[in-house]
């Protein structure tokens, strides 16, 4: 029977989900409306949509409220791109997320780069991943966030840790290093073209899974007590696994995120409070940052 720490995101989920209703309640009794995301959805991709679904589901636990755009898969890039114009003119809607992928024809840079910067609650856009890459305040993606978020509920050392990344996609792996970095880790980002993926994740005291790829990391490729994110979501025999081949790392590491019920839930209610810090930096300065009882630092 394996010692390792199950790390849940439910109890994570549960603790900002409380911040957040106490913030939206704060907003709504200073300004007499909602914190509002809207999303944009292009055509019915089933983990689009079901991201979409959870997303509505925990604003709506929160108190928040959300808009939900749909554009046809034949939707071109500028019909995106004006869609995107339209969300950002709205003053009762304090937060846009467009849902990715998109389809392939669509030129997906040119759209994320249309969203407002103080509307960017997932930190997705170029103006966003630069601040977060030189270290100054923004609204941090939140996927990566739920990982931190993970992280220091279970009181697990990020400060000096070596940590290894593997995927270095713009919506999880970069962000998810830099966040590790000003945070003091020292940071491995693996890919696709790492020669040996075991040489440099059998020395990390925290190991980060975003590679898309079920099953790719083995207990015997792990630092006995180490960490393991895992941001991983395959379907697998209709079963939902992450990137980590659970059963065997179970035995090595010391604590890990099970797939479901790891990260996901944690991933909504930060998107949520990111939401709910747009809108209060929209009405009081962007550079005011609304929170009860948090520290700004969970925000820069």
């Amino acid at each position: 029977m394996s010692a390792a720490r199950v790390l849940r995101g439910a109890p994570v989920a549960k603790h900002i989900k409380a911040e957040v209703q106490t913030a939206a309640d704060q907003f709504s009794a200073e300004t007499g409306a909602r914190p509002t995301l809207a999303t944009l959805l292009v055509g019915g991709a089933p983990a689009s949509v079901a991201y979409r679904d959870a997303i509505a589901r925990a604003l709506a636990g929160c108190g928040l409220r959300h808009v939900d755009v749909e554009l046809p898969v034949a939707a071109t890039t500028g019909m995106v791109i004006e869609a995107v114009e339209r969300l950002n003119s709205k003053g009762d809607v304090h937060g846009v997320l467009v849902l990715l992928p998109l389809p392939s024809h669509i030129d997906s840079l040119a759209v994320i780069a249309t969203v407002d910067a103080v509307k960017d609650v997932d930190g997705v856009t170029p103006e966003s991943a630069g601040k977060l890459s030189l270290g100054l305040p923004s609204l941090h993606p939140s996927t990566p966030q739920a990982g931190i978020e993970i992280l220091d509920h279970y009181h697990i050392p990020i400060s000096g840790a070596r940590a290894v990344v593997i995927g270095r996609s713009n919506v999880v792996g970069k962000p998810m290093a830099a966040l590790l970095m000003s945070r003091d880790a020292t940071v491995t980002v693996c890919h696709r073209r790492t020669a040996s993926l075991k040489d440099e994740t059998v020395h990390g005291d925290i190991v980060v899974m975003a590679a898309g790829h079920p099953g790719l990391l083995h207990g015997d490729m792990l630092k006995p007590g180490s960490t393991v994110i895992d941001f991983g979501v395959n379907v697998v025999g209709g079963h939902i696994v992450g990137d980590a081949d659970m059963d065997s790392i179970a035995v090595v590491a010391g604590a890990y995120t099970p797939v479901p019920g790891g990260t996901t839930p944690v991933t909504t209610l930060s998107l949520a409070r990111n939401t709910v810090t747009a809108a209060f930096r929209q009405v009081h300065g962007e550079s005011s940052i609304y929170w009860p009882k948090a520290s700004p630092a969970r925000f820069e």
